[in-house]
């Protein structure tokens, strides 16, 4: 795994919100990659931030790509760098939680099934945050969001109580296509993140980065806590990090003692609404989910 991550910088003075936890999975990775790097970015908030006529903040040659289209782009870019014989360049997309589980998915299936050797990197930041705070079919149980408010007097019943469906998991599903490489990571864990993308790099087909990407805005946190509440998404077993590779999986932090899962939700504004009952079902969920992952890494 590399020690050192170099100096220069190939995503810098973006208009992206302090803390934009985006921006950060967004800026280590290219870091990790170097500036031999093609980048596909749909319409999104590292797209909406970093091209900003006349200023580009990417030192890498990138371009934006329609919504439904990274996976499609990403082939396109392999097989044109392939074509002119270009060596050793990395062909990587970014893209957020509704551009990915949502409007791009079939995209992303279909760059899979290629096995062209490109890397698709998912900025999870669990809602569609560019455009307002809108659910994504990535926003947790429980969450406020423009789409899914939360309140007493909102539509009576289940409708004022925030997302009332489950997370996808589109780890799960990326595996199912017996892909090369896929993996899940976050930015509470950098070190972690930046192993997966160095080896994602070295595949020679399809490689798939989850990562957890918090946003202050839309979460309802302060800016300088990213790092921290995603590192306590994973400290209290709401986020994980796993491997999939040559049909294996693979727990790289199996947490013994979960943290206090209250605490993480209460901890955000749009959790503030949650009863200690849905705070019990989400509970529930992970421990469901823990005991699935335990299974398959066995």
């Amino acid at each position: 795994m590399k020690t050192k991550l170099e100096q220069e910088e190939y995503f810098y003075g973006h208009k992206g919100c302090a803390g934009c936890g985006g921006s950060i999975a967004v800026r280590l990775a290219l870091k990790v990659l170097g500036k031999n790097t093609l980048v596909v970015l749909p319409a999104g908030c590292m797209s909406a931030v970093g091209f900003v006529y006349p200023q580009l903040c990417f030192g890498v040659n990138a371009l934006i790509s329609p919504f439904a289209s990274t996976g499609a782009m990403l082939s396109g870019l392999y097989v044109g760098a392939k074509a002119l014989g270009l060596k050793d360049v990395n062909v990587v997309g970014f893209a957020g939680d509704g551009g990915t589980a949502d409007i791009g998915l079939q995209a992303l299936s279909g760059a899979i099934d290629r096995g062209d050797k490109i890397i698709y990197i998912c900025y999870d930041n669990e809602a569609y945050m560019n455009t307002g705070v809108q659910k994504s079919s990535l926003t947790p149980y429980g969450a406020k969001t423009t789409t899914t408010p939360a309140g007493d007097r909102i539509h009576g019943g289940t409708y004022g109580r925030g997302s009332t469906s489950v997370k996808k998991d589109m780890f799960d599903i990326v595996t199912a296509h017996n892909i090369a490489y896929a993996a899940t990571a976050s930015i509470g864990n950098i070190p972690d993140y930046i192993r997966k993308v160095e080896k994602a790099s070295k595949m020679q087909g399809t490689s798939y980065i989850h990562v957890a990407a918090p946003c202050p805005t839309g979460w309802g946190v302060e800016s300088s806590d990213t790092v921290a509440i995603a590192k306590e998404a994973i400290d209290c077993g709401l986020w994980y990090l796993a491997e999939y590779e040559d049909g294996e999986y693979t727990l790289n932090r199996d947490v013994k003692e979960f943290t206090s899962v209250k605490e993480y939700l209460k901890k955000q504004n749009r959790f503030k609404h949650l009863t200690d009952e849905d705070i019990v079902a989400i509970g529930c969920q992970r421990d469901k989910k823990w005991k699935s992952l335990r299974k398959k890494a066995q």
